[in-house]
């Protein structure tokens, strides 16, 4: 197995995360071994250790090689991690835009995952008719093509459509933590609604399409996940706070900091995926993410500035600005908390890596390898 960039921390970050991954995996890619994976999106963030863990599983399993095809249409740019795979023969990456009819060659596949979308608030609001256009027109086309395999008598053995947390909007009170069972407070209008309202309805599509037809569709609702893979420009909380680091300034909350959450590391949160995607019950949502700690935003920006002080020789602090853009703060939740209840009693699914642990693997990340591993 190989990992891109000069070695330093950030790459001994990513190859322990690789094995961690796949250690926790092993009965899923066993289960998955010789077949056959098509996954869409793969050049965003979760595509990150998505196709690696795939890599790093085939690297050391020769006789039990997960075949993996990524369709993408690099609508933000093709990251540059995955040009080391076009010399390689393990990891098929095309350009395809899913949001029209799949190509014609397209094969049978016996794994597929939907993970094409926009998730960044701030590339969503951007762009909200391709977010919808991807979240529910390419959505049907991939169940399209899963019918197809049904009747062709090679049907997909497990789709996996990702959600997100979104879709339960601003939980009240005695919904936190919030369980898969909560039928969410969401405005279906706001600046938000092109993202939580296609994956709400993306998630009827899947569901229907699991009752009506047998296909075998689960459902995973991501809680915040941060980590390898994320853009420093993406417009998440995290790697805003990074970029600010990084650059040698101080950190800029465009909030008041009050609003909480917690956050997943992403290699606890691709072997949730997995776990979704080989154990999930048909037809069934599963929140993936962390329990705790549930923390504020002002929090968050402190515990990351005196890691940073720590790790990286810095000496800024945390201030208060306000937005240019007027959305920014427009239905955004107050509170963001998962029930992993069903998770961990239905999939095994248990996240491992604290959120210290996870903030420090990441700055370390940022500052060594990000610029060569995610550069557009």
């Amino acid at each position: 197995m190989t990992v891109a960039g000069a070695p330093s921390d950030g790459r001994q970050i990513v190859t322990q995360d690789l094995r961690l991954i796949t250690e926790r995996l092993e009965g899923e890619f066993t289960d998955m071994a010789g077949d056959s994976l098509l996954l869409v999106g793969g050049g965003g963030f979760l595509g990150y250790y998505l196709i690696q863990a795939i890599d790093a599983w085939n690297f050391t399993h020769p006789e039990g090689q997960i075949s993996l095809t990524v369709y993408d249409n690099w609508m933000r740019g093709t990251p540059q991690w995955l040009s080391r795979f076009d010399e390689t023969d393990r990891v098929t990456i095309r350009t395809v835009d899913i949001t029209e009819p799949l190509p014609e060659e397209t094969t049978s596949f016996d794994w597929i995952i939907h993970a094409a979308s926009v998730a960044s608030p701030t590339f969503y609001r951007e762009h909200p008719i391709e977010t919808m256009d991807a979240n529910v027109n390419g959505l049907r086309n991939l169940l399209e093509h899963a019918m197809r395999q049904l009747g062709g008598g090679s049907p997909p053995k497990g789709f996996l459509f990702f959600s997100t947390s979104e879709i339960y909007g601003d939980p009240t009170p005695d919904a936190i933590p919030t369980p898969e069972s909560y039928r969410g407070y969401v405005s279906c209008t706001g600046p938000r609604a092109c993202y939580d309202e296609s994956k709400r309805y993306g998630e009827t599509l899947s569901v229907n399409f699991a009752r009506v037809y047998g296909l075998p569709v689960r459902i995973a609702r991501p809680f915040n996940n941060y980590g390898p893979g994320l853009s420093i420009d993406d417009g998440r909380v995290i790697s805003d706070f990074a970029r600010d680091i990084l650059s040698g300034r101080d950190i800029v909350m465009h909030s008041s900091g009050l609003p909480t959450r917690t956050f997943c590391y992403i290699a606890d949160a691709v072997v949730g995926y997995y776990k979704t995607l080989v154990r999930g019950r048909t037809g069934e949502a599963y929140n993936i993410g962390a329990e705790s700690p549930e923390i504020s935003i002002a929090d968050l920006a402190h515990k990351m500035t005196d890691l940073a002080r720590q790790l990286l020789d810095y000496s800024g602090d945390v201030v208060q600005v306000p937005s240019d853009e007027a959305d920014y703060l427009v239905d955004n939740p107050s509170r963001r908390c998962p029930d992993l209840t069903k998770a961990r009693s239905e999939l095994g699914y248990a996240p491992a890596v604290s959120l210290d642990d996870g903030l420090r693997r990441s700055l370390l990340w940022y500052r060594d390898l990000q610029p060569a591993e995610v550069g557009r």
